[in-house]
């Protein structure tokens, strides 16, 4: 009998490169992460006749709710890892009666920052782990110090709230731009950004960019707003932290647990004044800016990439002990 081992993994994505989000930025660090040790291939979707991996990672709960759940008949002796990714976690699993399922049919749960451990029923919460996502640290680079750009990065969807930040820029008492980066998911919302942009030239939205692009602008900036009402654990937010860019959030249980409950630099959901006024403060006072940037530098240790493969890699030898393939 040959010993327990898992050599190839497939990952299950919601989402492809060409939709340039968190789902595909998560599958594939983490392909590049477990290649180091094992083969990964990244796929849609996975169905009965497909290749059949020693362990299959199903990102979203109810968005990958088919294959996990095929996966699982198909081979219920194999190892599946469900890592929860955002709204499965803060709306599907309260509602949907596949997220529901995927939670009981997945061998281990991932979360992508603690907070969201609240939100599981009790029965799963013995299975589930944190695992911080994370990227490359990298010196903020000089933006134009006479007019100081404040990004936003996220897709114009309901859940990132791109409005308050459009209304924010209408309200803003400084000569700061505001940049907002990311494609058009909700045509309405895109069609909001332009008139925007037409009405307000303060205010500037850029499209969707490459990941290196996006970076490179984050560099460039004075902080980064990320107005969601509801996340799982954003890399926006890590990406800025490893930046040496402070952040100006959203007070909501996904942003609380990647940036601490006592983080200064929350603002009411949906609340365009208080966001202004944050933008406002944190080109004023000196002492406030400072503040942010030694909040998130502090929590910069958690989001370092040695962490996160670190943390996935045990993860991986976990399961390989419990598996029967």
């Amino acid at each position: 009998m040959r010993s327990k081992s898992i050599t190839t993994i497939t990952i299950v994505s919601p989402a492809t490169s060409g939709e340039n989000n968190g789902n595909w930025q998560t599958a594939s660090r983490w392909a590049r992460m477990l290649g180091e040790r094992h083969q990964v291939a990244i796929v849609h979707h996975w169905q009965p006749g497909d290749a059949v991996p020693d362990l299959l990672i199903a990102l979203h709960a109810r968005r990958a709710a088919p294959s996990l759940a095929a996966f699982c008949a198909a081979w219920p002796d194999r190892p599946a890892l469900l890592v929860l990714t955002g709204t499965d976690l803060y709306r599907d699993i309260a509602v949907d009666a596949a997220a529901q399922a995927s939670l009981d049919l997945a061998t281990k749960l991932v979360l992508l920052q603690p907070a969201g451990m609240a939100l599981l029923p009790a029965r799963v919460r013995a299975k589930a782990q944190v695992i911080y996502q994370s990227a490359p640290s990298m010196s903020p680079l000089p933006g134009d110090p006479a007019e100081p750009a404040i990004v936003m990065i996220g897709h114009l969807r309901g859940e990132k709230d791109p409005a308050a930040f459009m209304a924010a820029s209408r309200l803003v008492a400084s000569n700061a731009r505001l940049l907002h980066i990311g494609g058009a998911l909700d045509p309405a919302l895109g069609e909001l950004a332009r008139r925007t942009a037409r009405a307000n030239p303060r205010y500037q939205w850029l499209g969707n960019l490459p990941h290196e692009a996006t970076r490179e602008q984050l560099r460039r900036s004075h902080a980064m707003v990320i107005a969601s009402t509801m996340e799982g654990g954003a890399n926006v937010i890590i990406e800025a932290v490893t930046c040496g860019v402070p952040v100006i959030a959203s007070d909501i249980s996904g942003n609380r647990g990647m940036l601490g409950i006592d983080y200064a630099g929350y603002f009411a959901v949906g609340d365009a004044a208080a966001l202004a006024a944050l933008i406002d403060r944190s080109l004023s006072d000196p002492a406030f800016y400072a503040r942010l940037q030694e909040q998130c530098a502090a929590r910069a240790g958690l989001f370092a990439p040695a962490a996160e493969q670190a943390a996935l890699l045990q993860l991986v030898d976990n399961l390989a002990d419990q598996a029967h393939i």
